[in-house]
């Protein structure tokens, strides 16, 4: 089995846990913690936070920011988006279930779930981030689910290689696109069916799974059941979920969301200028990227000395340091990154806040990765509003201790 993290998964989530309670005896004094903010606003234990719904149906709701303390997301807040909602069940009833090669392949090939659990298995942790996180704050606004922070989780698939499955159906040499199509059907039959493909290249690498399960559980139908594809440090719109289809073919797939939608400018542009398609090209790799989970907005803090908490992740590189600015980014100093660097999962950072004086305070946080990247302020604009990366910024009100 294949563990990027091996044995230290425990001994990391472990020192991420007492990292809390280390920074505690290094401030000598109150410390202002997630667990403290839930209880004073409940006045009970805290209790796990309900998902956000921007749609209804199909859901789409994301994950309250202050849930990423965690460093996997719960299954049962884990961000939940499809274009149309899980298929019947009868198309994805263990019994009858099957996945399909074919194309440009030497020996079709369909298989049941137990045929699937006769490849080796394998497990890593990564990053699923849909395409539109943080749409909300381009401007002028850009169409689409208005995703603020949550559309993004860290978790633990489990399930068999990609590569192993097209190696046994045989690839022939044309094959150079591998697309791919779920259970899951449109209301209205004149609505496009969601249809993707990936490059040959990420369909062939070693990391590329087809996911059974999903922190440790089978995969929940909401997070695409029996079977979802996952392509580490690449964006959601290519872990498509109730995956039965893959076709090998030479060209990238055809309709809507691969040739209209999930498609990004490869130049900048201006709101409102007419693109041709040679401008875009299909959303990809994540962009490097940080989160704050605490203090989320608008808390009160009756503490001069306050552990800002959040993560940062990138797509195919690491993340090297984590900076937070406290003066509206006069000035940065930089956070400490938490247990291990672990490929295509996100990276838990902590930075001491010693508060100074009362009233309204604005903290921004920014991550770099070893490509270069850097969180900007503001993310470039773009029609799809996809990848948005500027930097994090919660408003907190800081009352005397």
């Amino acid at each position: 089995m294949t563990n990027h993290e091996g044995p230290g998964i425990t001994r990391r989530r472990l020192l991420a846990g007492a990292a809390g309670g280390l920074a505690l005896a290094l401030t000598g004094g109150r410390l202002w913690s997630p667990a403290e903010e839930a209880a004073a606003e409940t006045g009970d234990q805290p209790a796990a936070q309900p998902l956000i719904t921007h749609v209804a149906r199909p859901l789409d709701a994301e994950t309250p920011s202050q849930v990423f303390t965690q460093y996997l997301t719960p299954n049962d807040q884990f961000f939940i988006r499809s274009h149309f909602g899980p298929p019947a069940p009868a198309l994805v009833a263990p019994a009858s279930w099957r996945l399909s090669v074919a194309g440009l392949v030497e020996r079709p090939l369909s298989l049941s779930l137990d045929d699937l659990s006769k490849f080796e298995e394998v497990s890593m942790t990564a990053v699923v981030q849909c395409s539109g996180n943080g749409r909300a704050f381009h401007r002028p606004k850009a169409p689409g689910v208005q995703w603020e922070t949550g559309a993004v989780g860290n978790a633990r698939w489990t399930g068999i290689r990609l590569r192993d499955v097209l190696q046994r159906a045989g690839l022939k040499a044309r094959a150079q696109h591998l697309q791919l199509q779920g259970a899951d059907r449109p209301v209205v039959a004149s609505v496009p069916l969601f249809v993707r493909s990936i490059p040959l290249k990420k369909a062939l690498h070693p990391d590329t799974i087809l996911a059974t399960r999903m922190n440790g559980a089978p995969l929940p139908l909401l997070h695409g059941a029996p079977l979802r594809l996952i392509t580490p440090g690449w964006m959601a719109d290519s872990c498509v979920k109730w995956l039965t289809d893959l076709t090998l073919q030479a060209e990238e797939a055809r309709g809507y969301y691969m040739e209209t939608a999930y498609r990004y400018p490869s130049r900048p542009v201006k709101p409102g200028e007419v693109l041709a398609p040679e401008d875009l090209k299909p959303v990809e790799a994540m962009v490097v990227k940080s989160l704050i989970a605490f203090p989320k907005q608008g808390a009160t803090l009756s503490s001069s000395a306050v552990m800002v908490q959040g993560v940062a992740w990138t797509g195919e590189g690491h993340i090297e340091k984590v900076e937070v600015s406290t003066d509206e980014g006069k000035t940065w100093e930089q956070a400490r990154l938490v247990g291990e660097d672990v490929p295509y999962a996100w990276r838990q950072w902590q930075f001491l806040w010693r508060t100074k004086g009362s009233g309204q305070r604005t903290i921004l946080s920014r991550a770099s990765d070893d490509r270069g990247q850097v969180q900007p302020m503001s993310s470039p604009w773009n029609p799809g509003g996809f990848l948005w990366n500027g930097v994090d910024r919660v408003q907190v009100q800081v009352t005397e201790a």
